[in-house]
């Protein structure tokens, strides 16, 4: 029984996870309402917020605390402030109870996301389930990283490509940014696209060589910022949904563009999506057609599970070091307190 903290942003969560049945409680405590008047996370404020809340979160745990076993916490990547508060309340924790801790790489848990509803459906041979699957190309879209990662058979993970510069979710937020429209913007952006010409505006895609699998957006929010300098305020108004649609379609097409050029370069079994964008349903619909086309399953975190949250986490300490045959998987490190 796992009881994982997550803390890399701004939101504070825990989730209590149990191999024979799944995840039997998560709860996420969100702090974006607070920061839209900064236009972005203001990583001290930040740390501030998951201080009260952590507290308060675990008291829902209090009567489930004697059935942990193990503890997990996200030790990174993310912003530093903030994950000294989930580190801190586990090694807290690991004092009273004496259980000791996973460190959870927050990338690593985002590829295992989409593979949580595979278990929920079947958690008794989900290890066999998963071995069909492997290898298995992901997708990780968010607002801090964009990653074409490969999970092998023996669950080792292998960086195919990254972007860069920036990441498509602060593509979009920034993108949003420049249309006029309020932090987080992604989501924003996708809307007015529904009703927009994505062929209205051309805007440029990083990187198009097809053997080149690297991402770059920096260059588009640049082309954004040049369009909307010809324009006038009424101009702009009138257009946001072109615009929204077009700027949308660069982003999104050159992620399908890469993910369909790493899965002609090498065989897999199954497709993954996740990270903040993975809620975009237009990306979805795409990456579906891709995957349909190759023929390859296609395994998407649930909604609740594509943002920062410890559902994943808790469910990536036990999952990254299980096999169902005789290989053998090094398990997650295991933290003594003063490591943490």
């Amino acid at each position: 029984m796992i009881l994982a903290i997550e803390s890399s942003c701004d939101e504070s969560a825990l989730a209590l996870f149990d191999p024979s049945v799944g995840l039997r409680h998560e709860i996420i405590s969100s702090q974006a309402a607070e920061h839209v008047r900064f236009g972005g996370v203001v990583p001290e404020m930040a740390s501030r917020m998951h201080l009260s809340a952590l507290p308060l979160l675990l008291e829902d745990f209090r009567n489930e605390i004697p059935l942990v076993t193990q503890l997990a916490v996200t030790r990174g990547p993310g912003l530093l402030p903030c994950l000294s508060m989930g580190l801190s309340l586990a090694r807290a924790l690991a004092l009273a109870t004496g259980k000791p801790i996973i460190g959870v790489n927050h990338l690593r848990a985002h590829v295992h996301s989409p593979f949580i509803a595979l278990h929920a459906k079947d958690p008794q041979n989900f290890l066999i389930n998963r071995a069909a699957l492997l290898p298995h190309l992901s997708l990780v879209v968010s607002g801090g990283n964009t990653l074409l990662i490969k999970v092998d058979t023996d669950l080792t993970l292998t960086v195919i490509a990254r972007t860069v510069d920036d990441a498509a979710g602060e593509a979009y937020d920034k993108g949003a940014k420049l249309l006029g429209l309020p932090y987080p913007g992604g989501a924003l952006i996708e809307q007015h696209a529904q009703q927009g010409d994505s062929k209205r505006f051309s805007f440029p895609r990083g990187l198009p060589e097809k053997s080149d699998l690297r991402f770059s957006f920096s260059g588009l929010k640049t082309a954004l910022r040049y369009q909307l300098e010809k324009m006038s305020d009424d101009e702009v108004k009138s257009d946001l949904p072109h615009l929204c649609a077009s700027y949308q379609e660069a982003i999104l097409g050159q992620l399908i563009a890469k993910t369909t050029s790493a899965l002609d370069l090498s065989t897999y079994r199954s497709v993954g999506l996740s990270g903040g964008v993975a809620n975009n349903r237009t990306l979805r619909l795409r990456l579906q057609q891709v995957a349909d086309k190759k023929k390859l399953p296609l395994l998407i975190a649930e909604p609740k599970h594509c943002g920062d949250n410890a559902g994943m986490i808790a469910f990536a300490a036990w999952a990254d070091c299980h096999l169902p045959t005789d290989q053998s998987v090094q398990p997650a490190p295991q933290l003594t307190v003063e490591q943490v």
